[in-house]
């Protein structure tokens, strides 16, 4: 079959061991099925597991994606859930000591088939194309569970989102609005503070700017470039969500004003089934339309993963069949 695959872990230069081929057509083990993929979206994780990281050598080749959406052999559309765990954990999949993601251990979703447990492929809402349903289970799973989950906020309350156009970001934004908080974001450029007004945010501010006052809750995906400022932008009992550290893990802590005004830290790792199945609900309900920064066939797998690892578009990146 047709697939988007990883030959080989290739650290210093990821985009070498892209290869658009052929791969073997995928058998479903018992309590798997088949999903024909119609779109899957990409993340950063995919640039990681070019580069080798998070999965062993003898992994490769493999497939990549770890975001689609499909039909399965019956025609019921899907989108699917990529954390695969222990068949006995109960509770919180994130937890799970012994969970995996798509493209770490099993094969990814940007080919014409993948294979994945049963209860990870989750019907797709009629109100959301494939393509849209196809950036729903990382980047968007993950802001679904931030803000509805980890920060207790309520409608009318008010958010910072540090960095503009990311996926997680714009989902954020958008998350956020259409829940009735007040956002605010903060954007490198006038081109991603724009794309945040347009998305929904009520303040769009330079990065580290004096703010006109304090929120509620912080949402932290940037890191030690953004932390100092995420931790005086936050009121006096607020949070700082967690969820990544794109511009590097180790952050001044300031342990003086976090203890003083007693702030809540917490991170927030993807989600689960529940959340996700929640948070496609309440797209299709609120009418929200995601934002896709770019929209290629699976044949042109490189020029979107070079798109990506130059930053060159906001939104969510989607491959096609």
């Amino acid at each position: 079959m047709f697939a988007v695959y990883a030959a080989e872990p290739n650290a210093d230069a990821p985009l070498d061991s892209l290869t658009v081929g052929e791969r073997p057509d995928p058998e479903a083990p018992e309590g798997w099925v088949k999903v024909k993929v119609s779109a899957a979206s990409l993340n950063m994780h995919d640039i990681w597991t070019l580069r080798g990281v998070g999965i062993k050598p003898e992994q490769f080749p493999m497939i990549l994606g770890c975001d689609g959406a499909g039909t399965l052999e019956d025609g019921t559309e899907v989108v699917l859930h990529s954390i695969i765990g222990d068949p006995d954990w109960t509770g919180d999949e994130t937890l799970d000591p012994k969970r995996t993601l798509l493209t770490e251990k099993y094969q990814g979703a940007m080919a014409d088939t993948i294979v994945v447990p049963a209860r990870n492929a989750v019907p797709k809402p009629d109100g959301l194309t494939a393509v849209q349903a196809s950036v729903m289970g990382t980047a968007w799973l993950t802001a679904y569970r931030m803000l509805f989950t980890k920060s207790g906020l309520k409608p009318g309350q008010s958010m910072l989102v540090q960095g503009a156009s990311g996926g997680v970001s714009t989902a954020l934004v958008q998350l956020g609005k259409a829940a009735g908080m007040q956002v605010w974001v903060t954007g490198r450029s006038e081109e991603k503070r724009a794309l945040a007004e347009k998305l929904g945010a009520h303040r769009a501010f330079e990065s580290g700017a004096r703010l006109p006052g304090k929120v509620d809750a912080v949402f932290e995906s940037v890191g030690e470039a953004t932390w100092k400022h995420s931790m005086r932008a936050v009121r006096p009992g607020g949070a700082i969500i967690v969820c990544g550290s794109t511009s590097g893990p180790n952050p001044g802590a300031d342990l003086q004003r976090l203890f003083f005004l007693q702030l809540r830290v917490e991170g927030s790792t993807m989600g689960t089934r529940q959340e996700l199945a929640d948070l496609l609900s309440f797209v299709a309900a609120a009418g929200i339309t995601p934002e896709i920064g770019l929209e290629v066939p699976m044949e042109q797998a490189e020029e979107a993963f070079r798109t990506m690892l130059e930053g060159g578009t906001a939104g969510k990146i989607v491959l096609t069949h």
